[in-house]
């Protein structure tokens, strides 16, 4: 059975060129017939070699979910029959590719699916893109292969389908689906939701859509991504604002509340209280 035709999708700052070049040069020496997609968000433009550009820079606020959903419709437009997203800051393994094909194959139903994702340390040395064509340059990154813990992540080739509880599981860093389910999610549900603006939600709210609807999960072993590392906020203060507007939204759409991890450390701070029926700021 010949590969589907498969192209990656990624989003990308100005400050993520360097990440993402080290993807692309990935997946030209571990799946040299993948065609690469960047939408291109963020304040300032920007040029990226070896990739198809769709440009959603400009001045305005970050929308993960509409850059995330232009992606995929310009992959599909362009004649994929496999989508795979991949965070920016992810390098696919050598065999991410292949065991995404084999899992859409094996599909009785359609499925989203996962591969997992390894943090990369900060110590990891990882080339510059000045050396990215020489063959090697980023094989030592499966060394450190060690997937998130809070994930399944199946022994390579086998496939675990995702148990009710596990929908809230999913994240964006690394996802496959047919064009079929693409477009089927687009015209059920929308993709993502682009209600949501900046920072957090969009991906749980897109995989309880998912849930409502009684489209599978599936986690992929062997699927492997490589997280590379670069400095965060715990919780991200920065996105204070968008973390509490888009937190508001999902409990509109969904009666619960997501991202209570860095809601509850955001109280202890004592940057937000909780009233009862919302989060809110305390101007602190």
């Amino acid at each position: 059975m010949n590969a589907p035709n498969t192209h990656v999708i990624t989003l990308c700052s100005r400050d993520r060129r360097t990440h993402v070049q080290r993807q692309i040069a990935a997946l030209a020496h571990w799946a040299p017939p993948v065609t690469h997609h960047t939408v291109m968000i963020g304040e300032q433009p920007f040029s990226l070699e070896h990739t198809s550009a769709v440009d959603s820079t400009g001045p305005r606020p970050v929308n993960l979910a509409a850059a995330r959903n232009a992606g995929g419709d310009a992959a599909v437009a362009a004649g994929a029959e496999l989508l795979i997203f991949l965070d920016a800051d992810c390098i696919p393994g050598p065999d991410l590719v292949r065991f995404y094909q084999r899992a859409a194959a094996a599909q009785n139903a359609p499925s989203v699916l996962c591969g997992p994702v390894t943090y990369l340390p900060q110590d990891t040395w990882l080339p510059e893109p000045a050396s990215l064509g020489e063959p090697s340059a980023l094989e030592h990154v499966v060394e450190h292969t060690a997937p998130h813990p809070a994930r399944p992540a199946p022994p390579p080739g086998q496939l675990q389908t995702a148990t009710q509880d596990e929908y809230t599981l999913f994240w964006s860093l690394s996802f496959a689906m047919t064009t079929n389910l693409w477009e089927q999610t687009r015209c059920a549900f929308g993709g993502f939701c682009e209600a949501f603006t900046g920072y957090g939600g969009e991906d749980t709210d897109f995989a309880m859509n998912l849930h409502d609807r009684g489209t599978a999960l599936t986690w992929v072993g062997g699927a492997h991504a490589y997280h590379q590392w670069h400095a965060v906020s715990s919780p991200p203060v920065e996105h204070l604002t968008e973390i509490l507007t888009n937190a508001h939204l999902f409990h509109i759409r969904w009666g619960w509340w997501p991202m209570t991890g860095w809601l509850e450390a955001f109280e202890e701070q004592g940057l937000v209280r909780f009233t009862g029926d919302r989060w809110e700021a305390t101007g602190q």
